[in-house]
């Protein structure tokens, strides 16, 4: 079989918000990147996920040239609501406030990100299967790949930028002495289902039977969730009861239509570290996943993004390795306080409505923080974001 070699700076594996944004940052730096994606283009540009951008993350495209990567013309502003046994809260998604953060489907920021990094002359592969690294303690590390023809090729490169997700390769190849796994799992997990139908009702419902949500994902797609127990299987979850129990949590009718997917998703918070090993270095997912509820997964994969592209500019550019030797240590600072974040919003949230897990007391103690939330502007916003931002 023929094996073909080249060289490039950076390698990026994964073709998600984290591994296009930091090509897009190097193709601004003047640094050369390869970006390598197993999916085809059609399935990386139409998986279905949230996406609110937040204050930081709206400034950080600006400041890199990037705004146009924001641009969405698919989908309706959000207004919702948070129901607290059938009473409804209202809630306003406004983008004329001045807060900063818009609402972008993942989906379309994906998009966005893979139409300018290709006319900007990007290099991005999809369909490389079977990569795996070597040499990542030396100063030239390897990636291999296969494409779709069987042949096989070999990228000599300077770094490697590890974005493929939690499930992805690259943490694979860091020795298992070598990093440190903290996680927290929490007793419940949720039901996610994607649904041909509008949202309505559209927010998230708190209920005595466990969390609902229902939020929008286009003018005739929705994404649902229900809390449920971590042993749960989806035969124990057909469509009528999926409605029955919407309607249950919410207290009001809602639209019903044809489901097109559910999954069991696990909550969980997880952090590596360190988020480097040689010249391989840990980006989003890859390094940390936090509860959907918070809806800090883009912020938190941005962050990394922007720390990494700065770190290695400076250090091919300019020599400097400050900034590349503290990139795990910088990034885990900002991601520990995200996390503290995250366990918050997910136990408020689900401790006001279910009290089977945490006790009657523990729920009252919720409901009277959430009372006193809704009283603030900043909480109110908040809220609207984390209704808009779920996974």
């Amino acid at each position: 079989m023929l094996e073909s070699s080249e060289n490039t700076a950076v390698v990026i594996v994964g073709a998600g918000v984290a591994g296009l944004t930091l090509g897009n940052f190097l193709l601004r730096g003047g640094i050369e990147c390869i970006i390598l994606e197993k999916h085809s283009r059609e399935y990386v540009e139409r998986r279905q996920r949230a996406g609110t951008i937040d204050a930081f993350g709206v400034r950080m495209f600006r400041d890199w040239g990037l705004e146009e990567v924001l641009k969405d013309n698919s989908s309706p502003e959000f207004a919702g609501g948070i129901w607290i046994d059938g009473e409804m809260y209202p809630l306003e998604f406004d983008e004329d406030d001045n807060s900063d953060s818009i609402f972008c489907p993942q989906q379309v920021l994906v998009r966005n990100l893979t139409d300018v990094f290709l006319h900007g002359g990007g290099d991005l592969r999809f369909e490389a299967i079977d990569v795996s690294l070597g040499d990542i303690h030396s100063e030239r590390p390897l990636v291999r790949y296969r494409d779709t023809d069987g042949s096989t090729n070999v990228v000599t490169c300077d770094f490697v930028a590890g974005c493929d997700g939690h499930h992805g390769v690259s943490r694979a190849f860091i020795p298992a002495d070598a990093l440190t796994r903290y996680s927290h799992e929490y007793g419940y997990s949720w039901l996610s289902i994607l649904a041909e139908v509008p949202a309505s009702p559209s927010g998230m419902a708190i209920h005595s039977r466990g969390l609902a949500g229902m939020i929008p994902r286009g003018a005739n797609a929705s994404r649902l969730y229900l809390q449920c127990s971590v042993d749960d299987t989806l035969e124990q979850w057909p469509d009528e009861r999926i409605w029955s129990e919407m309607e249950a949590r919410f207290g009001t009718p809602v639209s019903t239509g044809r489901i097109i997917n559910k999954q069991v998703v696990p909550l969980r918070c997880v952090v590596y570290s360190p988020m480097s090993y040689g010249r391989l270095y840990l980006l989003g997912d890859a390094a940390h996943i936090v509860p959907p509820m918070s809806a800090k997964g883009i912020h938190l994969a941005l962050h990394d993004t922007e720390v990494f592209a700065r770190a290695i500019i400076q250090q091919i550019q300019g020599g400097d390795s400050s900034l590349i030797d503290s990139y795990s240590e910088t990034c885990l600072r900002h991601i520990w306080n995200y996390q503290a974040f995250a366990v918050w919003i997910t136990e408020l949230m689900h401790n006001a409505g279910d009290a089977s897990y945490e006790g009657e007391f523990r729920k009252q103690i919720a409901r009277a923080e959430m009372q006193r939330q809704f009283n603030s502007p900043a909480a109110n916003r908040l809220f609207s974001e984390l209704s808009a931002g779920v996974n």
